[in-house]
């Protein structure tokens, strides 16, 4: 599934997902921890937003929501009038070198098929201040497919596996990895890691 599938697919589904997931649960609370983590006031990248409930909503005022999905955008910009929305791809992102203090990106990198996932780190690296935290969902192993009929439409899930996931961050810059366990927006549970930027 190419690039543009992919953005016509979440155009698709976007109001279907944001249905059906839920904006409250564990791994919600994990962008508490990020911002404890970083300087008072950051201005903090969310990834794949969708409809911005679950992070963009919980972030500070001003901060930046990048997705591929024209339709997840006007859906967030709905949910978090105060947010700066961008339609964007997570490989090349729109955004000037040093820009954030920290990243989240919930559930997005593995829509991304998983050859690009280092490119995909290497351009959070570039857009995070020195010092500044990411926090993301960790695969729990390796895939590759397309999951037809899901939400309403089809999606790619790539990923590498938990390891591979984690010596790429490493390669990209990032180190002090710590992970935690939550809930995510569909009632499962899934590994989240925060990584700071060397």
């Amino acid at each position: 599934m190419d690039k543009t599938e992919i953005r016509h697919q979440w155009e698709r589904i976007s109001e279907t997902y944001a249905q059906r997931r839920d904006p409250d649960g564990s791994d919600a609370d994990l962008v508490e921890e990020l911002l404890e983590r970083l300087p008072p006031d950051p201005q903090v990248l969310d990834i794949g937003p969708g409809d911005g409930a679950r992070t963009l909503a919980n972030l500070p005022a001003g901060s930046i929501g990048v997705d591929i999905s024209r339709r997840g955008l006007e859906l967030a910009t709905e949910t978090v009038p105060d947010a700066v929305v961008i339609q964007g791809d997570m490989t090349h992102l729109p955004l000037l070198a040093g820009t954030v203090g920290g990243i989240t990106a919930y559930h997005a990198v593995f829509h991304v098929p998983r050859t690009e996932h280092p490119t995909v780190y290497r351009e959070f690296a570039r857009v995070l201040r020195p010092g500044g935290w990411l926090l993301l969902t960790l695969p729990g192993s390796r895939f590759e497919t397309i999951r037809e009929n899901w939400m309403g439409g089809s999606m790619l899930f790539s990923a590498p596996g938990r390891e591979a996931t984690l010596n790429q961050l490493r390669d990209a810059g990032f180190g002090n990895v710590q992970t935690e366990i939550a809930t995510d927006p569909l009632g499962s549970s899934t590994e989240f890691a925060f990584a700071q930027l060397k």
